[in-house]
């Protein structure tokens, strides 16, 4: 398994190496997607780009943990996370 991760400056450096646009101009509409999909996620929608990756908002009941250090029980309020789930052409590329 790769330990290495790409950073935003590498993704933007490597789109705008393939597509001969600008890094600033590939910065720009990364930035617009990132923000479009968190107000939709946020506001409740599901954003799926078919193939590749899904975003979707989902409720967590309130439930009891333990403190690790402690040991001691906890309420863990009810709340929001955000579910990603990857499509069929990633997984595939996985492969």
């Amino acid at each position: 398994m790769a330990d290495k991760s790409i950073t935003k400056t590498e993704l933007v450096a490597s789109i705008a190496s393939a597509t001969g646009q600008s890094q600033a101009a590939v910065s720009g509409v990364l930035d617009a997607l990132f923000s479009t999909v968190s107000d939709a996620v946020a506001k409740g929608s599901k954003v799926s780009i078919p193939g590749w990756i899904a975003f979707e908002q989902v409720a967590t009941a309130a439930r009891t943990g333990r403190n690790p250090q402690t040991g001691a029980e906890i309420k863990i309020p009810a709340g929001k996370r955000v579910k990603v789930t990857a499509g069929s052409k990633l997984k595939a590329a996985v492969k």
